[in-house]
């Protein structure tokens, strides 16, 4: 499966067992158009040290992931905390 996905500032809290999380909402979807919700945790860059752009690749990963979409209206209906 392959999705699109793009951020949002909806922010919730992810509860398990023994620990909790914070995990930003990104909203997309499939190839096929079916939309869905993504909670995201952590998201790092891969890029090898030693490339001779890994300067201004980690600067414009860093403004692109500032960038945030409206969220829709099944998103922000989501609880601020979830147990999972």
């Amino acid at each position: 499966m392959k999705i699109t996905i793009e951020s949002t500032g909806r922010i919730v809290e992810l509860v398990g067992k023994e620990i909790a999380a914070p995990a930003r909402i990104w909203q997309g979807e499939t190839e096929n158009g079916i939309p869905v919700q993504v909670f995201v945790t952590r998201i790092a860059p891969e890029i090898d040290r030693n490339h001779p752009d890994i300067d201004a690749m980690l600067v414009d990963f860093e403004r692109e992931l500032k960038r945030q979409a409206d969220p829709r209206p099944s998103v922000q209906a989501i609880p601020l905390r979830m147990i999972i």
